[in-house]
């Protein structure tokens, strides 16, 4: 993919002059055309990328122009989080560029304070920096979007400035604070931006406190559009391996998501139009991949979900997806849950197939394809389905309240029963289901209120 940026000047722009003349690495790349296109590429030194902040530094000069700025190899701890920008793609040198998390510091609130103020109260500030990332939170809210992650502005006594307001009140009697928790790479209403060739240690012997999945992952993105993630090799974060929210076109390919606390993958919050292919996910304390709420027209492709809590859970609003080619195997709970969400947040219209579902449930779970009510129109097609040795399930498993699941093509081996199903849960009628990355019709995303004005990519 080429970043390009189209200058409605004939002439550069004295700002791209001058940051010309202040790269001191591998410095720039472009090409003029008729349109006066310019593609910028950057490659850091050793030198130039000795912390989180020198990198920021050069993600910030990319700003307003775009372009790809390249790491060297080498090994890096971070002591906040790498925020791209629209047009920028970020990259290493495949396992060879090691981002580490730093460790996670835990700084108490001085009492209460409210919703909306952009500064926060501490005890001490010791260990803080103006431009790192921090968390705010409490053990009340700690987990949801009433978490509030923000980059510190100032710092004056005891006072932390943010770029943003807080994202609820905290009580003193629920023992707010401040940590050193955040993603190692994010974006916030970007669009046309990609992550390449890197390897993300999550450091989670470090880190006393999670990163809550709707406000960040190890790999994190916010309201945001046309994204790729390749070759990312990620693990060990006190949280989400990769998670998006309120997102549009995201490519995820090539990518492991492994040993983390929380889920491997997690599109979520109205993400539509998402590709997932050839990712894996092994390890992770609960599902491989997690459909969050309303995470719809989404492709899953060959990819393998292994040893994780879940394999691969489908709920609230996650309809119109496709799965297929994928492995989910030995899971501690089935390999393929459709969670259970009353009407109308059903599930519905999802199509499975070319699946290998194997050896799951080997500590709890009644299936290895488990459909909670009040799922509907599930397409089951061409799966191979086998039990555990040890602890014996059914091969599909169903509950009272599902409906009009469609099997057709599947094998079963080792399953006891391979059909755990109630009298009004099957249909000999295949679905006509329109679903994946690519049969989203044009409403799909108007829930997400972006416009069609933006970087152009150019293949």
């Amino acid at each position: 993919m080429q970043i390009v940026c189209t200058l409605s000047a004939p002439t550069f722009p004295a700002s791209l002059k001058k940051r010309k003349r202040s790269f001191s690495g591998r410095i720039l790349r472009w090409y003029i055309g008729g349109s006066r296109e310019i593609m910028i590429e950057r490659t850091l030194n050793p030198g130039e990328a000795a912390s989180a902040a020198d990198i920021q530094t050069a993600l910030d000069e990319m700003a307003g122009t775009g372009g790809r700025l390249v790491l060297p190899a080498m090994e890096l701890e971070l002591d906040r989080g790498l925020r791209l920008h629209s047009g920028v793609t970020l990259c290493g040198q495949g396992e060879s560029t090691i981002l580490r998390k730093g460790p996670g510091r835990i700084y108490p609130l001085n009492g209460y304070h409210n919703y909306g103020m952009c500064d926060v109260p501490l005890c001490s500030t010791d260990g803080l920096d103006v431009g790192m990332t921090v968390s705010i939170h409490d053990n009340r809210t700690h987990g949801g979007f009433y978490e509030t992650f923000a980059t510190i502005t100032w710092i004056d006594g005891d006072w932390v400035g943010l770029d943003q307001g807080i994202e609820a009140d905290y009580s003193a009697d629920q023992e707010p604070c401040l940590t050193t928790i955040y993603p190692l790479i994010f974006g916030h209403q970007i669009e046309q931006a990609a992550v390449r060739d890197l390897r993300l240690e999550g450091n989670r012997s470090k880190n006393a406190k999670a990163m809550g999945g709707c406000r960040g992952g190890a790999v994190y993105f916010y309201q945001s559009r046309n994204i790729e993630i390749t070759d990312i090799y990620e693990r060990d974060y006190f949280g989400e391996g990769l998670g998006f929210q309120m997102c549009l076109d995201v490519v995820i390919k090539d990518c492991r998501f492994d040993e983390n606390t929380g889920n491997g993958l997690h599109p979520g919050a109205g993400s539509a139009r998402a590709l997932f292919e050839n990712c894996s996910a092994e390890g992770n304390e609960k599902s491989g991949f997690f459909f969050c709420v309303r995470a719809n027209y989404i492709t899953v492709r060959d990819c393998t979900f292994k040893r994780n809590g879940t394999g691969l859970s489908i709920g609230t609003r996650d309809c119109y997806n496709l799965i297929e080619d994928c492995t989910m195997q030995d899971n501690r709970a089935s390999g393929i849950l459709i969670r259970r969400t009353p009407a109308p947040t059903e599930v519905h219209n999802c199509l499975i197939r070319d699946c290998d579902i194997s050896g799951n449930g080997t500590e709890r779970g009644e299936g290895q394809i488990q459909i909670e009510p009040a799922a509907h129109d599930i397409s089951l097609v061409n799966n191979r389905i086998t039990g555990h040795s040890g602890r014996m399930t059914a091969g599909v498993y169903t509950e009272d309240g599902v409906h009009d699941i469609y099997l057709d093509g599947n094998t079963f081996e080792h399953c006891r029963p391979n059909l755990a199903t109630g009298p009004d849960s099957l249909t000999d009628h295949s679905p006509q289901i329109a679903c994946g990355h690519d049969a989203a019709p044009n409403t799909a995303a108007r829930h997400l209120g972006f416009s069609e004005t933006g970087w152009e990519i150019k293949p």
